[in-house]
């Protein structure tokens, strides 16, 4: 029998809301160190993808550090209700580069 892994996000409430139609799971959070908690806490089940907003993620570098190189969570980046700042896309940008090799976007 397969498993079914679950799709996160993570971020405060005006942003993370719109996804629970979606049909994933929604936490809305207050502060950095309550994200850093969730994402410890998903990480030990059987969640395979956290989305995290941009305005978190850059108070949560040790935490995405940690688990970049893991097959389990996936944490992508997404823009919060303030907009992007470019960290997602430059997390991307970077992994491609350790993939391929140079900058192809």
């Amino acid at each position: 029998m397969a498993t079914t892994y679950r799709i996160a996000v993570i971020g405060d409430w005006e942003s993370v809301m719109g996804f629970r139609a979606l049909g994933l799971d929604t936490y809305p959070v207050m502060s950095a160190d309550e994200a850093r908690e969730k994402i410890r806490e998903l990480a030990k089940s059987d969640c395979a993808v956290i989305y995290l907003t941009e305005q978190l993620a850059k108070d949560l570098e040790d935490v995405i550090s940690r688990y970049k190189d893991e097959l389990r969570p996936a944490i992508i980046l997404i823009p919060g209700r303030e907009g992007s700042l470019g960290i997602g896309r430059s997390s991307i940008q970077r992994a491609i580069e350790r993939a391929v090799g140079a900058d192809i976007l």
